[in-house]
């Protein structure tokens, strides 16, 4: 009896690859093990990654982090707080042991978290595991100088490179620090000339990237007014921006995000309200597009993102996230954690990016 061989297609290299662009992380990491093929196109073609990474980002498949000082957790955004299959546990065995309690979250960019713990920055991709380790700057203030930091973490297209950044202030001097990950050095140059502090006296938040540079709401001493406070990593040179008018001189906590594909802002005065700038660098366009009343919750509404359906992600309680649709109305709320101060939060899209000088995935 003559035995029939059933040849599968072929498919072409140019369509396997536009498939797998469309898969998460998650699925391209398993699949690494299909054939070596497979293996070095996931885990060493940087355009691979670069294209993956672009096409995540513009479905907005973002992901929040939070850490507290016994786990690390990452949740898809678009499912919904209550179900379980929207959790991940991430491995943070990178760290050192009983550190974690000095943990901060210094920046957010390109799928990668800048984390300060022990004396060291570490440059972690929660969705593949890849992280690196970088030393303080020996620019900083002496250990006995009042100095007020302001960090940040983005990338520079124009070198194809990762920066940390990091802005003392102390008495009437400001000095800038940059770490480059293709140099893999630090670089002191000269900072702002105005001085500047922490907008908010309740939470020392990082820098936040968008649009090619890194922005600090801060409060400016010689005028006493909030500004917004961005430094250029393409131009590398310092650029301000005006809050809306009736909030420079009022005191709140506050704070900046990223309202769909706008610089926004949230303050809580009176109420938690929504700021998004529609023109950039526009000062004129500043518009309120949200109010929150506070309903006797003890602690006020704090966006963190937008997903698809335009529905808002934030906290209103250092342990519970909320999610709010887009005409103000509470959809649900979960709370993780039984911690005084709260977990640290981040808001990431899932990438297989590498650093520079990097060419293996982890």
């Amino acid at each position: 009896m003559e035995t029939t061989t059933t040849t599968l297609p072929h498919l072409p290299h140019e369509l396997m690859i536009q498939i797998l662009l469309w898969l998460p992380v998650k699925s391209l990491i398993r699949f690494k093990s299909v054939c070596k093929s497979w293996f070095s196109l996931i885990s060493t073609d940087s355009q691979f990654a670069k294209s993956h990474f672009q096409l995540s980002a513009a479905t907005h498949t973002r992901r929040v982090l939070l850490i507290s000082t016994s786990a690390f957790e990452s949740i898809d955004l678009e499912a919904s707080l209550h179900d379980d299959s929207a959790f991940a546990s991430l491995d943070f065995d990178f760290l050192p042991i009983g550190s974690y309690s000095d943990l901060q979250i210094k920046g957010s960019c390109r799928g990668f978290i800048l984390l300060h713990c022990s004396l060291s920055f570490y440059i972690w991709n929660p969705s593949t595991g890849f992280h690196k380790k970088i030393p303080l700057s020996p620019f900083e203030c002496d250990s006995d100088k009042e100095c007020e930091y302001f960090y940040g973490f983005g990338y520079d297209s124009s070198t194809d490179d990762y920066l940390v950044v990091s802005m003392s202030a102390h008495l009437h001097t400001c000095h800038l620090e940059i770490f480059s990950l293709r140099a893999n050095t630090w670089r002191q140059i000269q900072g702002p000339h105005c001085m500047y502090a922490h907008a908010s006296e309740h939470e020392l938040k990082p820098g936040l990237f968008f649009n090619g540079a890194i922005y600090w709401l801060a409060f400016r001493l010689d005028l006493l007014k909030h500004v917004i406070l961005a430094y250029d990593l393409i131009e590398r040179k310092f650029f301000h921006m005006a809050v809306p008018y009736k909030l420079k001189h009022t005191p709140y906590d506050c704070g900046l995000w990223v309202f769909g594909e706008f610089l926004g802002l949230w303050v809580h005065h009176v109420a938690a309200e929504i700021w998004v700038m529609k023109v950039h660098k526009v000062h004129l366009s500043w518009t309120r597009t949200h109010v929150f009343p506070f309903d006797g919750i003890q602690h006020p509404f704090s966006p963190l993102c937008s997903a698809k359906k335009g529905h808002i992600i934030g906290t209103d309680d250092p342990n519970r996230l909320v999610r709010y649709n887009h005409g103000g109305k509470l959809l649900e709320c979960s709370s993780y954690y039984n911690e005084s101060y709260g977990p640290k939060v981040a808001v990431y899209t899932e990438s297989l990016l590498s650093l520079p000088g990097d060419n293996q995935q982890a």
